[in-house]
């Protein structure tokens, strides 16, 4: 239920365990550019690690909870409409006052950001950041200006349900189940669409939310799906990791049957700025030290946190979270354990580096791959 302590991966041989070498190891390239801000040194990726770890978990024994503010301003209320709940009075909690466990974890959340991203060099603001990297977080930022909120959303954090709800909230779609291809493009309204003075009186009026999940079950998800269903996937990356990283590949491979340690292997060669969505750091997509959400949800907890959120943005009481299909198949916790087990221990520690902050932020525990572990 609460975060556990990070464990750090064992190395054969002596070698230094993972702790350590996740401080020294740098996050990603040095950016070209001039002018943006710098990338995080190894001294903060040990205090992030730290804060994601004793720091927190000190917090959740000493029951701290956090003083959270009111809600943004709301659209006026309409005539006759129906809604889930009344607004909380000023200095009430944003959320239902009998889940401590909600509270505990939100103010988890967001005591870390606020420690991570209070730190020099960390930007304040959108336009702090790099072009890029600004485009990238304003076209993963939807707007719903009939119930004043943000939501950036997350690929493999179930965002496709999350665009259906807004769809609905907009009366493009009369239900969440309405069995139709997902348009992630159609009938959605992007932060990216507008002009700069628009941007900026949303960011500073409407709530603002995303959902996470852990950051190596994320990487999971996306490679089951992407290479094993997904044929454009198969033929723009999945052949081209194929060529980079089998001996004997041959010049056209199929790439329909990339292994997880050769996913692995192209994660550590990427810039993760430069990354495809379905696997880029929620950190990246997001910005989270750039945009102060009101709200963060997990994927562990996803019906209860999506319908707090639904009753935080007033949404009618008729619009609910749509319900997992009985097909549905996400990645589990024994099917990451059994790949990570399967995977090179000195690969992992390549790889988490580029996930660091997605795992110090949200306050997931980094995975324990120990040979004891793996042979339980």
């Amino acid at each position: 239920m609460f975060p556990r302590p990070l464990t750090p991966l064992a190395t054969p041989n002596g070698a230094e365990p993972l702790g350590r070498t996740l401080r020294r190891a740098p996050l990603g390239r040095a950016r070209a550019g001039l002018g943006g801000p710098p990338l995080l040194l190894p001294s903060m990726l040990m205090f992030a690690v730290i804060v994601a770890s004793s720091g927190l978990l000190l917090m959740i024994e000493r029951g701290i909870l956090a003083e959270m503010k009111p809600l943004p301003l709301h659209p006026p209320s309409r005539e006759g409409a129906v809604w889930r709940r009344t607004a909380p009075r000023p200095g009430e909690l944003a959320v239902d006052a009998g889940d401590s466990d909600l509270q505990v974890r939100q103010d988890v959340r967001n005591r870390t950001l606020r420690a991570v991203c209070g730190q020099p060099g960390m930007p304040r603001d959108p336009w702090d950041l790099p072009v890029g990297q600004r485009r990238t977080l304003l076209r993963h930022i939807l707007v719903s200006d009939r119930y004043r909120f943000l939501y950036c959303y997350v690929p493999k954090v179930a965002c496709s349900n999350w665009k259906r709800v807004l769809k609905v909230l907009a009366g493009v779609l009369d239900s969440v189940d309405v069995r139709l291809k997902m348009d992630h493009r159609s009938d959605l309204v992007f932060l990216a669409d507008l002009r700069p003075e628009e941007i900026r009186y949303r960011l500073q009026h409407y709530f603002k939310f995303l959902f996470v999940r852990d950051p190596l079950e994320r990487l999971l998800s996306a490679y089951r799906n992407k290479f094993g269903e997904i044929r454009e996937y198969q033929q723009r990356y999945g052949a081209e990791i194929v060529r980079r990283y089998r001996a004997g590949a041959g010049p056209s491979p199929a790439g329909d049957d990339v292994t997880f340690p050769e996913f692995l292997r192209y994660l550590v060669d990427e810039d993760p700025e430069r990354m495809n969505e379905h696997w880029m750091p929620v950190y990246h997509l997001c910005q989270p030290c750039a945009v102060h959400y009101d709200f963060v949800g997990s994927y562990e907890r996803l019906e209860a946190d999506a319908n707090q959120v639904l009753e935080l943005v007033r949404a009618p009481p008729q619009v609910r979270f749509p319900t997992r299909q009985a097909w549905y198949r996400p990645a589990s916790p024994e099917s990451l354990h059994y790949h990570l087990c399967s995977a090179p221990r000195a690969l992992l520690q390549d790889v988490l580096p580029k996930y660091i902050l997605d795992f110090s932020l949200f306050a997931y525990p980094l995975p324990n791959v120990t040979r004891e572990a793996c042979h339980q």
